[in-house]
């Protein structure tokens, strides 16, 4: 039997959830895009949004599984500055709201580790 951390159908169910959420509420998506980054917000979420639906489709087809879920683990990481943010902005906010958004930071390691464990555990 699998464990979590190394099922690739659940890698894959997280990563299209998460797209779906990114087109289906953009608006709390984009309050998290860094400003740094260039153009509008919307264009960086519905983009997360269909990386990670691409991942998810990559994940889930043992073919492209040890490639897809290396490029999900580099995913988590890049986007771990989008949560710093969500972070940050939840400094002045309600204890539940600064608990969830600081709660999110540390949450990126495991699923680095989980997309790590997922190409490692990958068939070629």
């Amino acid at each position: 039997m699998p464990r979590p951390l190394s099922s690739p159908l659940l890698l894959a169910g997280l990563l299209a959830g998460a797209a779906v959420a990114h087109a289906a509420v953009p608006k709390q998506f984009d309050a998290i895009v860094p400003r740094s980054l260039p153009g509008s917000p919307r264009r960086w979420t519905y983009a997360s949004g269909a990386a990670e639906l691409a991942l998810a489709a990559g994940v889930a087809h043992p073919r492209t599984r040890k490639a897809a879920a290396m490029a999900a683990a580099a995913f988590f990481v890049g986007v771990f500055p989008a949560n710093v943010k969500m972070a940050a902005d939840a400094r002045h906010r309600s204890p539940a709201l600064r608990a969830v958004a600081y709660g999110r930071l540390p949450l990126q390691l495991p699923l680095v580790l989980w997309a790590r464990n997922v190409s490692r555990e990958a068939v070629r």
